[in-house]
């Protein structure tokens, strides 16, 4: 199965968004995702809404997959930036076809989270950058 969102976000930074979605920062993007723990830039342990997973990060052209290594649906998902639609897209999929109506909704719940977190993010790094130019500016 797929579940799919975007955030509007015209000229995005490809390599500012890969920046911002590291292990560390995994809580602070995903509301979903309560504890983190890095073991190293790339692979964390994670409590989220479905329990305890071990985590990996991968960069890719456009952005960024993780996936649970150990999760029994095989979740993963991808934070990627579409230029062409300047809208980050937040995919993620399970592997199977059909499963049960409160998965589907707490997999709904987890990529919505993903989208929020994300904008948010985005939007206090923009107020940052206004707020720093605003003080060099008038000091």
């Amino acid at each position: 199965m797929e579940f799919f969102n975007q955030v509007h976000n015209p000229g995005l930074d490809i390599a500012h968004l890969k920046k911002i979605l590291t292990i560390n920062n995994l809580a602070d993007l995903c509301a979903s995702i309560s504890v983190i723990t890095p073991v190293n830039e790339i692979k964390g342990e994670i409590y989220c809404i479905w329990g305890a997973f071990y985590v990996k990060r991968e960069e890719l052209r456009y952005g960024v997959r993780f996936s649970l290594l150990n999760c029994p649906h095989a979740l993963a998902w991808t934070v990627t930036f579409d230029e062409a639609g300047q809208n980050i897209i937040i995919h993620c999929t399970i592997d199977k076809i059909e499963t049960d109506a409160d998965f589907v909704e707490s997999i709904h719940e987890f990529v919505s989270d993903w989208s929020n977190g994300i904008a948010n993010a985005l939007q206090c790094a923009s107020t940052a950058d206004t707020h720093g130019k605003t003080a060099e500016s008038s000091g």
